[in-house]
């Protein structure tokens, strides 16, 4: 979940206290557990070697399998596409493989600390992502209403930018205790995170972003409101989530989601692709040289599925694509929930009717990328008239939204993606052709940089994506609307199913959308682990009494629960 903006709400971090994705809704410390000696815990050895679904080949899906092939499972992987989900890289034909395009997530906060454990595992490199105002990001501008302002650091912006940062920074610490929040969540006092948030939850469950700021005094000025809604906080622009509920962007800006954003040098998809091939040492059961890629016949996922049924004795039924059945004790589905409710035939009897509905209430937002190649950044160069940077990392309120330039190597091919858009933004561009779009946004950004030729320097044909028209996706992250935490609560819950009547467990669910914190890979890992100990359970294992899991943990932190 992204979007950009120069008036991030920045706080230095304290020596040994970092600011981490700890809640709030639930805080359980996932980096703890997963960097605790004793591991994730342990299954029965009678069970060494059994099979377990996992459905959906994205990072949740593919963390999942991980983590139970380590402790003696055989997770069995599905996937309809190929494994990487979200986390999509591609690249351009006739240009170097390292000149990528990341089609989904492309930057990740340093809080997203159980995501950095894998990637820190699989050694994969980091750099700074070159967002609006950032301190590796050499310019930026920001075009509002036919004017551009240009801008090396915040300082630079008319002070109507600043007092709006001033004036959302005002609004968090009167009406969310802000400030509260953070030194809690970097001091892990899980008491005093559940205790604010809590409170919030039955406050403002009801309340969207935008009624949130019409309520604050600090935002009484319609244009305070519409500047913040065009260029933000954190990353971007964030009046498309205007609608959503105001404690989606809470758990965000709590968190420091939106702050210090990296990218994951080659790209991100190679973070699955890696744990698929890794050979962890640290196994139960299996062999030395055992990975996810090893267990599976010729060393790929299996189609994707086609249906999911109960048959006795409490197994889950899997057909494949391909029409291949086969029955498993337990299956962890981790792709979006509404493939549940098109693209896979189900019987009701996979879970209670009150889950079913929850997914059937989930609002997923829409996103769309234009990506091309470029020659080299050129961007970098000095303009003879101004001396300012050619072209910048760009926020307006035009067609394109927000555009960024990635690559600083002067001899090397780079990348601009041309237009980064959510919601109705990115609905404007679905009828249009890949060809049709890089017209549109040519035009958009000629109007801003009138002497700039973009389209001289690009090398290679562009390469876009709407989520919303994905087949296995239909939509980019879930956003919860006004009312929907209930949902929300049931959906990430669900891994407790010793809450459940026995003829609806065996089947868990994860992923980012299941998360409190949809649209960050950290969501997708925390949603995984929470399915690694339900599993485990159901195959009558047990955590380390030293390294308890978020089940064991579960009745002193579980998210509020609001009354019918």
């Amino acid at each position: 979940m992204t979007s950009a903006v120069p008036t991030a709400i920045h706080i230095e971090e304290r020596p040994g206290r970092p600011l981490t994705m700890f809640g709030p809704d639930f805080p359980f410390a996932y980096d703890d557990h997963l960097a605790h000696p004793a591991g994730l815990g342990t299954i029965p050895a009678a069970r060494y070697g059994s099979e377990v679904a996992v459905i959906g080949g994205g990072l949740s899906g593919i963390v999942t399998a991980y983590e139970l092939m380590k402790l003696g499972l055989r997770p069995v992987v599905y996937e309809a596409d190929e494994i990487g989900g979200r986390l999509r890289t591609v690249s351009f034909d006739g240009c170097p493989p390292e000149v990528v395009a990341e089609m989904g997530a492309m930057r990740f906060p340093p809080s997203s600390t159980a995501l950095f454990h894998y990637i820190d595992k699989v050694g994969l490199a980091t750099t700074p992502f070159p967002n609006p105002l950032a301190p590796g990001t050499p310019s930026t501008v920001v075009d509002l209403k036919g004017q551009s302002h240009y801008a090396n650091t915040s300082e630079d912006l008319p002070k109507i930018f600043t007092a709006v940062a001033d004036a959302w920074q005002r609004t968090l610490d009167d009406g969310a205790a802000f400030t509260e929040m953070q030194t809690a969540i970097r001091d892990r006092d899980a008491k005093t995170v559940k205790r604010i948030w809590d409170e919030l939850v039955v406050r403002l469950d009801d309340q969207t972003f935008y009624g949130y700021l019409c309520a604050s005094p600090a935002f009484s000025s319609f244009r305070d409101r519409e500047i913040f809604g065009q260029v933000g906080f954190g990353t971007g622009g964030w009046d498309t989530d205007f609608p959503n509920s105001i404690l989606e962007i809470l758990r965000v800006v709590y968190t420091g989601a939106d702050d210090e954003h990296r990218s994951i040098v080659g790209g991100s998809q190679q973070l699955p692709q890696r744990l698929w091939d890794r050979e962890p040492a640290d196994l139960a059961h299996w062999p030395a040289g055992t990975s996810l890629k090893s267990l599976h016949s010729g060393g790929k996922p299996r189609p994707g599925v086609a249906r999911l049924h109960r048959t006795a004795p409490n197994n889950i039924t899997v057909t494949d694509t391909h029409g291949g059945i086969r029955t498993y004790p337990a299956a962890v589905f981790t792709a979006q929930s509404w493939m549940l409710l098109s693209k896979i035939k189900c019987d009701e009897s996979l879970f209670p009717i009150d889950v079913w509905t929850a997914i059937e209430r989930t609002h997923y937002m829409e996103s769309s990328k234009v990506f091309v190649p470029v020659d080299r950044p050129f961007w970098l160069d000095a303009d003879p008239a101004t001396g300012r940077d050619t072209m910048s990392m760009t926020l307006t309120d035009r067609m394109t939204r927000g555009t960024y330039l990635l690559g600083e190597d002067p001899d090397s091919p780079a990348v601009i993606c041309l237009s980064y858009t959510w919601a109705d933004d990115s609905l404007k561009w679905l009828p249009l052709s890949v060809s049709e779009r890089v017209e549109v946004m040519l035009q958009s950004l000629h109007e801003i940089y009138p002497t700039v030729d973009v389209r001289r320097h690009i090398i290679g044909d562009p390469v876009t994506v709407s989520w919303e028209a994905e087949p296995n996706f239909m939509g980019a992250f879930k956003a919860n609307l006004p009312g929907h935490y209930r949902y929300q609560r049931r959906l990430f819950t669900h891994f407790m199913q010793d809450r459940l009547e026995p003829r609806y467990r065996g089947l868990f669910l994860a992923g980012d959308d299941v998360s409190w914190t949809a649209g960050w890979a950290e969501g997708a890992v925390q949603t995984a682990l929470n399915a690694v100990w339900g599993v485990v359970r159901q195959f009558g294992g047990n955590t380390d009494p030293g390294n308890p899991g978020p089940g064991d943990v579960f009745d002193e932190i579980a998210p509020i629960c609001l009354p019918d």
